[in-house]
């Protein structure tokens, strides 16, 4: 079975098609147990971020496009929606896909640090509905040592980079003075953390934190010297905010038209700038609008990002030959299983031989044949049951030309006294 991995992401697909297909921590259980009953799936595990959403799964021949089929279905798109966007990778390509995913080299912000954990969520997921069998989680457990590996051997991870620290940079060219601006948070997860360590650091004035649960607004903003509210109080204080970034999990905008247009009179139309780092949206696009608003989102941090890319091209090159080196390994180890599974197969008929043709031995001893004879009769009958397959490939290679399989064949049933002493 080959080893698929398929997706769509940032350099394929349009921020509302990725948002459309995106999926959050909770619908992942339901969302593997559908893709397991997928006719030909016989393991997954999904990966779903801000930049992409991808399927890694070990498939049995000609069902790779049921995978696509299943991923557009499973979020009420036609599959031919999904046609010119997603990316397939097999075996050896599947491998170093993941293995680029886990480092952050196919990160939209390159060698960005917080993909690993999202991998590694993917990871536990897939492990928790019992949807990963040996080949795929050795695997992404692979990928977690070859992460560690490249952020120890090479400057991939200097000066740590990532979409918030992104944001923040684009805040700071579009409204210079953050010193004199109040800056709304909306969420409390990693990627509103970073933003609230880059803002202190570039002494932002004020900072709000809204968030769905009050106790991890209160927490993060007790981190940041900052002042939590509720989301249901997102309106209230929308006016205050000279600069709103969002990165929450909802799947609707926490942000309508009407909400902004009223905070845009409140504030007598002094600008907003405001940055939607969510997928799907926080912030209703509708709102670009609007005369006074400076809206942006993930798709819109290209040019920062940019920068970052030129200053880490050579940690790249380093990381992708650690990433070539290692594909090689699991390839290795995946051709190896493939070897075993041979072997297995041949063992298991063998043993059958054996236990049938011993339980006949048994019940013409019970009847009351010689034992002489009927061990004699054991004998042959197994040795002929044994070779019996061997023997016709044989014939059919000789009559083939196939010298492959002749010549394997000598190696395999060359007499002891051709290998020498034992050792």
């Amino acid at each position: 079975m080959p080893l698929l991995a398929l997706g769509l992401n940032h350099q394929t697909a349009p921020l509302a098609l990725r948002e459309r297909v995106a999926m959050d921590g909770g619908q992942l259980p339901g969302a593997l147990d559908a893709l397991g009953q997928v006719p030909g799936v016989a393991e997954a595990a999904l990966l779903s971020t801000c930049n992409r959403t991808e399927v890694y799964a070990q498939v049995e021949d000609g069902r790779e496009a049921a995978v696509v089929e299943w991923l557009a279905r499973h979020h009420g798109l036609a599959p031919e929606a999904l046609a010119d966007y997603v990316y397939q990778h097999r075996d050896e390509q599947a491998v170093r896909h993941l293995f680029r995913v886990a480092t952050g080299l196919d990160s939209l912000v390159l060698g960005e640090p917080q993909i690993l954990g999202q991998v590694k969520d993917a990871w536990q997921a897939a492990r928790s509905r019992q949807r990963l069998r040996t080949p795929l989680d050795r695997l992404f457990q692979q990928s977690f040592q070859v992460a560690k590996r490249v952020r120890t051997d090479t400057r991939i991870g200097a000066h740590p980079v990532s979409v918030a620290y992104a944001a923040v940079r684009l805040a700071r060219q579009v409204f210079s003075e953050l010193d004199r601006a109040t800056v709304l948070l909306v969420g409390a997860g990693d990627t509103i953390e970073l933003a609230a360590r880059h803002l202190v650091d570039a002494k932002a004035r004020r900072l709000l934190v809204a968030n769905r649960t009050l106790e991890h607004a209160q927490a993060l903003a007790s981190r940041h010297g900052g002042y939590a509210l509720p989301l249901s109080e997102l309106s209230r204080h929308l006016p205050e905010a000279d600069i709103v970034i969002t990165a929450t999990a909802a799947r609707e905008p926490v942000l309508r038209l009407e909400a902004v247009q009223a905070a845009l009179k409140a504030r007598k139309h002094r600008p907003m700038f405001m940055l939607d780092l969510a997928v799907p949206r926080d912030i209703d696009p509708a709102v670009a609008t609007l005369a006074d608003v400076y809206l942006y989102t993930v798709d819109d941090l290209e040019q920062v990002i940019e920068e970052n890319r030129a200053s880490r091209r050579e940690a790249a090159e380093q990381a992708q030959a650690i990433i070539d080196l290692q594909v090689e390994h699991y390839m290795a180890w995946w051709r190896a299983q493939g070897r075993q599974d041979a072997l297995k197969a041949m063992r298991r008929r063998a043993e059958a031989a054996r236990e049938q043709m011993l339980a006949r031995a048994h019940e013409q001893l019970a009847a009351g044949k010689p034992a002489t004879e009927v061990v004699e009769l054991l004998a042959a009958q197994l040795t002929n049951k044994l070779l019996h397959g061997p023997s016709a490939a044989l014939r059919q290679a000789a009559l083939d030309g196939d010298l492959d399989l002749l010549r394997a064949a000598e190696r395999l049933y060359q007499d002891d006294d051709d290998t020498g002493p034992a050792s």
